[in-house]
């Protein structure tokens, strides 16, 4: 089984937006096909600790924790499509999202986190289906999404640093949990 580690590595700047600095800057050296299989279990643990918190908010207009996590299987849904058709030589432009319509307009908070649970698992499975199987070349192309160059390389470690970045945001604003691994 093929990794990206040894397929074709950490994307260097240059091969997407430096605003997705701060999402790749999270993962660490090791394999971000390691880190995605890693990081599902210590996700879905400080989710289901949320219990009764699930449509807590920590302020006045912020998401609550079952939109927090469906805005982050919409994202990953999206960056894993992105680094498909990239992958596979798509050069077709591929248009933005903007992430509070898809959260206003995802009816999060008339499902259970326990749904929502399941829909992560099942998002991350099909991810790692995707980049366990990327060669070097598929994970080098590069495409353009949201009006910006991205590979499809930097897309896998988007994702991992994303999810990371909003597992942060629960622990410390939402559920106050000391579930929260490091890198």
């Amino acid at each position: 089984m093929s990794t990206l580690t040894t397929a074709f590595g950490r994307p260097q700047p240059g091969e997407y937006d430096p605003y997705y600095d701060r999402y790749i800057s999270l993962v660490g050296s090791e394999d971000v096909v390691a880190v995605l299989e890693r990081q599902a279990p210590e996700t879905v643990a400080l989710l289901k600790s949320a219990g009764a918190k699930a449509d807590f908010r920590y302020a006045p207009g912020k998401w609550s924790v079952k939109e927090v996590l469906g805005h982050v299987n919409d994202t990953e849904r999206i960056m894993s499509y992105r680094a498909l058709r990239i992958a596979r030589g798509d050069k077709t432009p591929i248009e933005g999202f903007e992430q509070d319509d898809y959260v206003r307009d995802g009816n999060f908070g008339q499902r259970t986190l326990a749904e929502l649970i399941d829909e992560f698992s099942d998002i991350r499975r099909a991810t790692l289906a995707l980049f366990r199987h990327l060669d070097a070349e598929a994970g080098a192309r590069r495409g353009t999404a949201n009006k910006n160059e991205i590979s499809a390389r930097a897309l896998a470690y988007i994702i991992a640093g994303h999810e990371l970045h909003h597992r942060r945001v629960l622990q410390e604003r939402y559920l106050g949990s000391s579930l929260v691994a490091g890198r």
